[in-house]
């Protein structure tokens, strides 16, 4: 209830009562005077009380009055009425009833008992209560009332000692909290005008009110008292002590800053009084230096000795005056702020160190404390760096604690842990050294550090500064500092700075940027003025000085913590530090300060002495750390080791060279972790930090033995060499976390800006770098950190691929490139993901829209094939197929790329590559040639063709070639499509040409689009033509022709052109120029086990097989598209080059090639007639050819069905009609140049082909083939057809000489049983009978034709006259050696003639047959056929016997008969031209030779077989006896005289010497003799003589005759008798018998004819013969004896008696 309610005033009253009424009791006897007094007071109240209303103030006016009796009963120094009294008035003045008089009065009155030395808290009590209830007390009253207090607090007695100081510390408050009251009171009214400035007289303070004059006068004697002079105003001050006097300075300070803050009087007052004072006192401490030799306390030392109280107040106040007044104090401040540096050094005095610590961790919780410090120190010119000075001094002092083993705490030398541990320690640390179960100790919060083992505390709560010794008031001596204290504090203290100054610059840099975002939102209001004065500096510029000035220090300080720390939180607090520093830094801009906080982060997580380039260059300032690695353990050296840092990992150092292992701690793991922390939070702030980051995170990982899988992600694996990994559990357990954090880290980049992230990227880049520079020269496993990390920045960057594209990709395909296999095939596995990712992603705006993305998309991966690796290409390859199985249909401008790449393959890379993007083009061209833009095309084309060249897999080869003709397929079925397609193209480009004013560059330009597009394929299936593998060619070839036939109609008539000389004859140069230089060694085997037909087992003969198939090809092309050719103006010379190639591959020394030549040469004038009658299949009907000819050529096509509609079927029936079209009318006559031209290369072809060989006899000489051949003479009649018109006898001739050229050719003898029949047949070779057929063709021509043709008969003759003298001289070929086919081997290579006889006996039939039908012919006539007849037959008919074959002559008789027959009597019609008169002695000549032969007939030929040959020896006889002697008169004489001498010699000497005995009889052509005999006999003397001298020569003729018969015989009988009983020689017996014969021959010849033709002369002659015959009826012989009975005979009919004569006239 308040003091001033009725009740509380009625109390008072009644309360006073009751006091004055006891006080009157007690004075009663002793002291009346106070009894009265008393008394009186007690009416003096009921007065007031009944007089006024408003009691309390009453009684104030009256309080002297009501007081009195009180203070005369404290004046009795009764102990008991004093304390009644001092209640009484304590009463009084807490109801606020006391006037300043009765005040007085009271303190006075106390002042007095004070001295007394009575009731000394109760006067401290009463003066209290009267300062605190109200205002009343001032000036001197108040000044003495203080000195009161002051001077109870120096008595004996402790209690009112300390209840003494208490008040006094009161008391001062009390003084100030008026003055405070009176400000805010006159606060509204009008100030009052400033004191005068640098007022130097104390005591004029006339500006100021009553409050603050006592406020103003008790501190300026607080001052005073603390400097040991008089006060002014404290008057009566017996004793102070400076301890107290500062307590109060420093109470005073910090409780009323205000005051000094408002009133400049204060202010001066602390300039001028209190700083100075400070300084002085500080004095000792600062010259003392804790030398060695003052080692114990006593020793007399020449300076003050600091001394721990008065030192550790001053701390205090300058704690004080720096928080508060710091602004008014700027160069003071700067000096105690140096001081309190010097206080940290290793000199001074433990104590002391500890309170200069604590009073640096008070300034360090004040972080704008220390933003000011820096902004009026550091950046001022010429002025102390205080702020660094401070961190720095924190930083030397933690480090001189690890250096320095402190001297004033003696169990501070290395106590071991948990060893005996001071209690001051113990109870610091919470009875830290407790033991642990089973004997191990606690581990306890260290540091250590060479050695020193500092112990760490809790000192104060994070944030706070709570002292110990700066509160230890009450002791006097310096107290012991327990190990650790100062560390802990300094610690602290350093946090703190850190914690304080970021969170502080992070706010207001926060605040800055919602300020900026406000105002970017807002247009621009009017920039609200800073709240500082214009020249003070940005806030930035600030901010940065401060990080400037503290980060050395800290950094040194806390590396060395960080090195030192063995336990887990306090590790933990100094990386949040170093971390939330180097963010700081990095968002200030500061790259050097930043970098070295994040290298020492780095440092610290790897293992001790780990080398790495990147950390080292930027050294931190500790250069020496205390492991050494001994073997492969990490010792640490250090006492307590057992306790220190967990091993958990030991791993493989990321280095070129293979070294030991590596140890990681948990605290490098910590580190590790914190590292992770700064990425993935601060990575914007990171900049170029980013290598150190990541270069220490790839090492870490790779000593954890991390791998990169799948997207990049690192996931714990083996390490691959080496000894392996080893892993505790403890790290177990971490490791997919990090690996977790790791790959988060990477995600977070998405959350970068642009150019964090091109940071982020080059320092990956710059990581992967070195990590290829170490893994060349050897195969250790590469680091694959960066390359799997710059795959995961790339993936979760889709979005904005495009700004860090380049720089990645550049880096990763130099990756690509790394000898290192591993190390590829991650760079390929990044480069190609991304790829993937890059396409699939949806962009926006889409790649379809974007193509300049989509292109920048697809470039890696076209780069990746300029690389070597199979490894790489492979995977580039994989990428290609996956992107067209999941992207193919909208690749769109990004064909080319793709095509490129799948093209760009070469045979050195080995064929599971050729085959992967084999699969590729594959999917191409069966599924996406629809989807791409038709300029592709021509790209597909060139890619499949690439592949068909390839000669690494002879499958893909073929198969591409099957792809040419899918694509062609495809060409033809959407042809108008990509017709449109391309001419817009074509328009496109046309006008950028023209515009650039160059000419269109593309190959066959001035051809239609969709023509070009054929013509690139028809090219490449041309090159594919002339690959070296033959399957290749073989397939090329008949796909290429397939589709020039099966397509060819699209193209346009101009584009032919380009297909028929630069496709087709182009083709045909390449192929004949590779057979003419194909390698004729034999190969063994087809690769593999295939084996090689013989056929097909040299190059030149595969060549051979090409050359073939294309010539073919060819010439079906000329056939087919005669009349769309033929419109082209060149057709002519075209064809000319076509018989050309004909010419040159029928030359060609390769049998099939040249047999094919002519198949095509056959084939182009076969089919080209044109055909009026279109019903007709072919033009061969018109022709009459053998059908030996129409050897079909077949179509060789790919036989591969193509899937068509049947309206497509239905359009190729329409466009390819089976017959060629019909020429337009008017062209036929242009044809005869065709077959002339094609006349010559026939001529030129049989020429070559069949003249021999020059040389000698080489072995070899090439020798065309009889098929070849055949063909060849095969083609005439076709021929002729075309060119019979003109066909003239110099045409003839040639066709001549190559008949015969040909037909001489011998065979080698292991072809000859193909070809040849087995001798006995007498059978024609196909050549021979071509050859016939040649002639009999152009004869059936000459009968038909014109007169003027048949003067060419003799010219056939001729010919065929030559074939006929082959049955007896086979022809030479050249020089060459031939055998007889009979006698070849056929194992041997030699040259077997062939066998004639067949040949030249069916030539004979012919001559006989045409003569048969010529024989009038004037020119057969003129050209002496008939005599040539003879002249040959001669030949065959002298050999007879001798001939090769019997067949010949017999038929050469029969053959010579016939033509007789036919042309004697024409020989004798033309008799007076004389144009047969050179035959007669021919064909006497020829029949001498025959009927005399000089071959003698075979020994085993049979009777039969000889009489059969007699027989035609007869009837050539007969034939002369009745075609030729008839007509005599027509015949020349000597012709006539030749043939009797040889009838004559034909009727005797007949004989053939050669039989035996036994035969003889038979043996003697007696038929022939007889025949003989009568012909000559006959003729002799049937005949009227017309001339005589032909009747001589017949006389003559038997004369001679007869004459040779007598002396035979006379010689036989000679000799017979001569010889005894031996026989006779075999001949001689022989000619006997025979001479016998003819004798009865003549003799019946002589009877037969009429008597008057014999001449008296030849009958005495032949009686003559009778003795003579008569004499050898004595020979032995039975054989003459048969014979002389059969001449004998006929002599009956000369013996008839003798007619009685009359001779001479006589009877």
């Amino acid at each position: 209830m308040s003091t001033s309610s009725p009740e509380a005033v009625k109390k008072l009253l009644e309360n006073m009562q009751t006091d004055l009424r006891s006080l009157s009791m007690e004075c009663k006897k002793k002291f009346p005077p106070v009894k009265e007094a008393a008394e009186s007071g007690i009416v003096k109240i009921k007065t007031i009380a009944a007089r006024n209303t408003d009691i309390l103030a009453a009684l104030k006016e009256n309080s002297s009055e009501v007081v009195q009796p009180f203070l005369m009963g404290c004046g009795t120094k009764e102990p008991k009425i004093t304390q009644l009294c001092l209640a009484a008035i304590q009463r009084l003045m807490s109801h606020e009833v006391v006037s300043e008089a009765a005040a007085g009065n009271i303190i006075n009155m106390l002042w007095q008992l004070m001295e007394n030395g009575l009731e000394e808290l109760k006067l401290l009590q009463t003066v209290l209560v009267l300062l605190t209830t109200n205002t009343v007390v001032h000036d001197e009253v108040l000044s003495k009332a203080i000195v009161l207090c002051f001077r109870l607090h120096f008595t004996k007695d402790n209690i009112t000692n300390n209840t003494a100081a208490a008040t006094v510390r009161q008391v001062v408050t009390v003084v100030f909290e008026r003055m405070v009251a009176e400000d805010e009171k006159f606060k509204g009214m009008a100030e009052q005008p400033p004191a005068v400035q640098g007022n130097s007289n104390r005591r004029s303070v006339s500006t100021l009110r009553p409050s603050a004059k006592d406020a103003y006068m008790l501190f300026q004697d607080l001052c005073q008292l603390v400097n040991a002079d008089a006060p002014y105003w404290l008057v009566g001050m017996t004793e102070m002590t400076r301890t107290f006097g500062l307590e109060l300075l420093e109470s005073v300070l910090n409780d009323f800053p205000g005051v000094f803050l408002q009133h400049q009087e204060f202010s001066f007052l602390l300039k001028e009084r209190v700083c100075p004072l400070v300084i002085k006192l500080f004095s000792p401490n600062i010259k003392f230096r804790q030398g060695s030799s003052s080692s114990s306390a006593a020793s007399p030392a020449p300076v003050e000795k600091p001394y721990f109280p008065i030192c550790m107040r001053l701390l205090r106040v300058v704690s004080v005056l720096i928080k508060h007044f710091y602004s008014l104090l700027v160069t003071e401040c700067e000096i105690f702020l140096s001081l309190l540096v010097k206080f940290l050094d290793g000199e001074k005095p433990q104590w002391l160190r500890a309170v200069a610590v604590e009073s640096v961790h008070r300034l360090c919780v004040q972080p704008h404390l220390l933003r000011s410090f820096c902004q009026s120190y550091d950046m001022k010119q010429h002025s102390t760096k205080v702020f660094r000075d401070i961190v720095n001094a924190l930083g030397s002092f933690i480090q001189s604690l690890f250096i320095v083993p402190s001297v004033g705490n003696v169990s501070s030398t290395n106590t071991p842990t948990g060893g005996s541990v001071s209690s001051a320690q113990a109870s610091a640390q919470g009875g830290a050294g407790a033991a642990g179960s089973s004997g191990s100790l606690t581990t306890q919060a260290a540091f250590e550090y060479r050695g020193t083992w500092i112990p760490l505390m809790t000192v104060s709560v994070q944030g706070s500064a709570k002292a110990t010794y700066l509160e230890m008031l009450d002791k006097v001596e310096p107290p012991s500092i327990p190990e650790g204290y100062a560390m802990s504090v300094a610690f602290s203290a350093l946090l703190d700075l850190v914690r304080g100054i970021t969170s502080m610059i992070e706010r207001e840099l926060a605040k800055e940027e919602e300020e900026a975002a406000a105002k970017e939102g807002s247009e621009p209001v009017a920039p609200a003025q800073s709240e500082g004065s214009p020249q003070e500096p940005q806030p930035h510029q600030v901010w940065e000085e401060m990080v400037s000035a503290c980060w050395c220090g800290l950094l040194a300080a806390l590396s060395l913590l960080l090195d030192a720390s063995t336990d887990e939180t306090a590790t933990e607090n100094i990386l949040k530090a170093e971390l939330t520093m180097a963010s700081l830094c990095g968002r200030l801009g500061l790259v050097t300060p930043r970098d070295a906080f994040i290298t020492a982060i780095c440092k610290a997580s790897l293992p001790p002495h780990y080398a790495l380039t990147v950390l080292s260059s930027n050294a931190a300032n500790l250069s020496n750390k205390t492991y050494s690695i001994q073997g492969q353990n990490v010792q640490i050296i250090s006492p307590s080791s057992e306790s220190h840092q967990q091993v958990v990992a030991v791993g493989q150092p990321l280095t070129s060279q293979p070294q030991g292992t590596v140890v990681l701690t948990a605290k490098n793991i910590q580190c590790m972790r914190t590292l992770l922390n700064l990425a993935h939070c601060h990575g914007a702030v990171l900049g170029t930090s980013w290598q150190l980051v990541l270069a220490t995170l790839q090492h870490l990982v790779w000593i954890l033995g991390l791998k990169p899988g799948v997207g990049g992600a690192l996931k714990p694996g083996r390490a691959v060499e080496g000894p392996s990994t080893v892993l505790t559990t403890a790290v177990m357990t971490d490791l997919p976390v990090i690996s977790n954090i790791l790959s988060r880290l990477f995600e977070s980049s998405q959350y970068l800006d642009d150019v964090s992230l091109h940071h982020l990227i080059n320092a990956l880049c710059s990581l992967s770098m070195e990590a290829m520079e170490m893994a060349y020269g050897n195969n250790k496993e590469p680091s694959l950190f960066a390359v799997a990390k710059l795959l995961e920045t790339g993936l979760v960057n889709m979005d904005r691929i495009e700004i860090l594209w380049r720089p990645l990709t550049a880096h990763l395909l130099e990756v690509c490139q790394h000898p290192n296999a591993r190390m590829r095939e991650w760079g390929a596995e990044a480069v190609t993901s991304l790829i993937k990712a890059g396409l699939a992603y949806k962009h926006d705006p889409p790649l379809s829209e974007n193509q300049r993305l989509q292109l920048l998309l697809l470039n890696p991966l076209k780069e990746l094939s300029n690389i070597l690796h199979a490894d790489i290409r492979q995977k580039q390859l994989e990428c290609v197929l996956q992107i067209l199985q999941s992207q193919g249909d909208s690749l769109g401008p990004g064909w080319p790329l793709v095509l490129g790449v799948i093209g760009a393959i070469r045979n050195d890379q080995g064929e599971s590559l050729i085959r992967t993007a084999f699969q590729c083009l594959q999917l191409v061209v069966t599924d996406f040639l629809p989807t791409m833009p038709c300029t592709c095309l021509q790209i597909v084309v060139d890619v499949a063709g690439s592949f068909g060249l390839q000669n690494q897999e002879l499958n893909i080869s073929l198969t591409s070639i099957g792809l040419l003709w899918n694509i062609s397929d495809y060409f033809f079925q959407r042809g108008e499509i990509i017709t449109e397609e391309l001419e817009k193209e074509e328009a496109i480009l046309l006008k950028q040409a023209r515009e650039k004013g160059e000419p269109l560059n593309r190959p066959f330009h001035p051809a239609p689009p969709f023509d070009c597009l054929w013509l690139c394929l028809y090219a490449k299936l041309g090159e594919l033509c002339v690959d070296p593998r033959p399957a290749v060619r073989k397939s090329a070839g008949q796909t290429m022709f397939s589709t020039i036939a099966a397509h060819g109609t699209l193209l346009q008539q101009p584009t032919w052109h380009i297909v028929v000389w630069k496709v087709l004859f182009h083709l045909l140069d390449c192929v004949r120029r590779s057979s003419t230089t194909a390698d004729k060694e034999k190969i063994e085997s087809g690769g593999g086990n295939i084996l090689i037909h013989h056929s097909r087992d040299t190059a030149e003969k595969q060549w051979a097989e090409t050359w073939v198939l294309t010539l073919a090809g060819v010439a079906r092309i000329f056939n087919t598209r005669r009349y769309l050719l033929q419109q082209l103006g060149d057709f002519f010379k075209a064809w000319e080059v076509l018989l050309d190639h004909i010419q040159s591959a029928a030359l060609s020394k390769n049998n099939e090639v040249s047999l094919a030549a002519l198949k095509s040469f056959q084939e182009i004038l076969q089919l080209v007639t044109p055909v009026k009658d279109t019903d007709k299949p072919d033009a061969l009907g018109a022709m009459d050819i053998s059908p030996v000819l129409m050897d079909p050529l077949t179509a060789s096509g790919p036989g591969r069905p193509l899937p068509r509609s049947d309206s497509l079927v239905e359009r190729l029936a329409q466009r390819y009609s089976a017959q060629p079209q019909p020429p337009p009318p008017g062209e036929e006559q242009d044809d005869s140049a065709l077959w002339w031209s094609a006349w010559s290369t026939w001529y030129r072809t049989g020429t070559e082909c069949t003249r021999p060989p020059s040389g000698g006899t080489e072995k070899l000489a090439f020798v065309p083939s009889q098929p070849f051949l055949t063909a060849l003479i095969q083609i005439f009649p076709a021929l002729y057809q075309h060119i019979a018109g003109g066909f003239s006898m110099e045409d003839l001739r040639k066709l001549g000489v190559i008949l015969h050229g040909a037909v001489s050719v011998p065979i080698s003898s292991d072809a000859s049983p193909f070809i040849l029949p087995s001798y006995t047949e007498a059978v024609l070779t196909s050549l021979q009978e071509a050859v016939l057929t040649a002639l009999d063709v152009l004869q059936k021509a000459i009968c038909v034709g014109p007169e003027t043709l048949q003067v060419m008969y003799p010219a056939i003759f001729e010919q065929l006259l030559q074939f006929v003298e082959f049955s007896c001289k086979p022809p030479q070929y050249g020089k060459m050696e031939t055998k007889h086919v009979a006698n070849a081997k056929y194992n041997q290579a030699e040259w077997v003639a062939l066998n004639y006889v067949p040949f030249a006996e069916r030539s004979l039939e012919v001559v006989v047959d045409l003569y048969h039908k010529t024989a009038c012919h004037k020119a057969v006539i003129s050209e002496k056929v008939l005599q040539s007849i003879i002249k040959t037959l001669r030949m065959p008919l002298g050999l007879k016997y001798a001939c090769p074959a019997e067949s010949t002559w017999k038929l050469a008789v029969s053959s010579l008969l016939k033509v007789l027959s036919i042309g004697l009597p024409v020989a004798r019609q033309q008799a007076s031209s004389g144009k047969f008169d050179t035959m007669w002695p021919e064909l006497a000549n020829a029949f001498e030779d025959f009927l005399f032969t000089k071959s003698t007939p075979p020994d085993n030929l049979s009777i039969q077989a000889f009489q059969k040959n007699e027989a035609v020896d007869v009837e050539v006889v007969q034939l002369i006896s009745s075609e030729i002697l008839p007509y005599a008169n027509f015949i020349p004489k000597e012709f006539v005289g030749q043939i009797m001498t040889m009838l004559n010699k034909g009727s005797i000497h007949s004989q053939s010497s050669s039989f035996t005995e036994a035969e003889i009889d038979i043996r003697m052509r007696e038929e022939f003799s007889k025949v003989c005999f009568e012909t000559l006999l006959q003729f002799s003397f049937s005949n009227k003589v017309t001339t005589p001298q032909e009747g001589y020569i017949s006389r003559m003729a038997l004369s001679v005759l007869l004459q040779r018969a007598q002396d035979v015989l006379r010689r036989y009988v000679e000799d017979e008798r001569l010889s005894g009983r031996c026989p006779l020689p075999r001949q001689q017996v022989t000619e006997i018998i025979f001479v016998l014969k003819a004798v009865s021959t003549l003799m019946d010849s002589l009877k037969k004819t009429q008597p008057e033709n014999v001449d008296g002369n030849t009958w005495a002659q032949v009686i003559a013969l009778y003795p003579t015959l008569v004499e050898c009826i004595t020979c032995s012989s039975p054989e003459v004896s048969s014979a002389l009975k059969e001449a004998l005979g006929p002599f009956k009919d000369l013996m008839h008696p003798p007619v009685s004569k009359v001779q001479n006239g006589e009877s």
